[in-house]
């Protein structure tokens, strides 16, 4: 059974960075695509970012576009959301979630994906 547990969430200061982690067992994260997710208070759960499988392709939300970088590191079986220049609309619980067969087109679809983890709050506050 696939699980996925994030980390690395915190209070930070705006214009600061934070590096969530996702880290999965169960199976190689190398053969999952992997979305980033974010939930503020009252609103709707959003996509943020994604990695194919093998993380030959990786999107962007526009909101994310220049300021936050996806990877994957196959040896630690995570995958990684570095944030930089945070703003205070940043804050949120940010989940990561997983499919074995999602393709890179439909990756902002939080639909098309079977595992989640349990989130990790992150608040941009001075």
């Amino acid at each position: 059974q696939l699980q996925l547990v994030e980390s690395g969430g915190g209070l930070v200061q705006p214009g600061g960075s934070l590096r969530l982690s996702c880290a999965a067992s169960g199976f190689t994260v190398d053969y999952l695509a992997i979305g980033w997710f974010r939930q503020a208070p009252g609103k709707e759960r959003e996509w943020v970012s994604c990695i194919s499988k093998s993380g030959g392709t990786t999107n962007y939300a526009d909101s994310a576009k220049g300021r936050f970088t996806i990877s994957r590191d196959n040896a630690k079986n995570t995958v990684y959301l570095q944030m930089n220049s945070l703003k205070p609309e940043d804050t949120a619980v940010y989940y990561c979630a997983a499919d074995q067969n999602l393709q890179p087109r439909y990756c902002s679809d939080r639909a098309g994906y079977d595992y989640w983890g349990q989130g990790t709050q992150v608040t941009v506050s001075s």
